[in-house]
């Protein structure tokens, strides 16, 4: 959005926002904010439905034929993969509503920064998502199978599957976050690059303990996926903010 847009944007809130509002006020805008959210997701997600299958085969794709245990759990994983997708599609619409939440309570300059944070934001989040579904899960699923002998074969159920995938991508969506979160703390004076070098030893231990915490299974090498993405974008953020803030 131009500067011109944002400015006129922000003036008309400041006139519609003058009045403060009373609890009960903002409750109700809470609740509206939490309908208009839920329905974006359950609209997008009935349309994802349709798709389900073409979404199942992308999303089985590195392992190509699947198994279903019992005669519901092709349904289910079906509704699985569609909330998934509705999510995903209705997230920008679920941010903005958290947005227009809190943006009132906010000063000019900070509603004026949201401008570029939260569309930074999904578009990360989206960047760590397709980074980890094209370059770490075909990594993850190629040593999970290598295991495989002659008397021991996979015979994947498609629910476990999908649940792995899910819990699986999401992290990486969160950790493409750093950089922004990274940014921010530079631009409020809280952080520079040189206090960001000197810390390396301990992000690179905090990476390990994160991919721990937030990988799908308890593996060194799950873990590993998750630390090294993590201190890749570390460094990257210090040239950021070195170069791109002059910090």
């Amino acid at each position: 959005m131009s500067d011109k847009l944002a400015n006129e944007y922000l003036e008309d809130e400041e006139v519609s926002t003058g009045a403060e509002m009373s609890l009960i006020d903002h409750l109700q805008e809470l609740r509206r904010r939490l309908i208009i959210s839920i329905a974006a997701i359950a609209v997008a997600s009935g349309a994802a439905y349709f798709y389900a299958q073409e979404l199942v085969h992308i999303i089985t794709a590195p392992v190509g034929k699947m198994y279903y245990m019992n005669p519901a759990e092709a349904f289910f994983s079906y509704l699985k993969v569609s909330v998934f997708a509705g999510f995903l599609v209705a997230s920008p619409v679920v941010l903005y509503e958290l947005w227009a939440f809190v943006v009132p309570a906010l000063t000019k300059r900070e509603r004026k920064a949201s401008f570029i944070l939260v569309p930074a934001s999904v578009t990360l989040f989206f960047i760590g998502l397709i980074f980890a579904y094209f370059l770490v899960l075909p990594a993850g699923i190629r040593f999970f199978m290598g295991f495989a002998t002659e008397d021991l074969q996979p015979m994947l159920s498609l629910g476990q599957y999908l649940s792995f995938v899910i819990s699986f991508l999401l992290p990486f969506g969160f950790v493409f976050e750093l950089p922004l979160v990274i940014l921010v703390l530079a631009k409020l004076g809280l952080i520079n690059s040189a206090y960001l070098a000197g810390k390396r030893k301990h992000i690179l231990v905090l990476s390990f303990v994160v991919g721990a915490i937030i990988s799908p299974t308890p593996d060194i090498f799950s873990q590993t996926m998750i630390a090294v993405p993590l201190l890749i974008l570390y460094e990257v953020s210090i040239l950021l903010v070195k170069y791109g803030l002059g910090k």
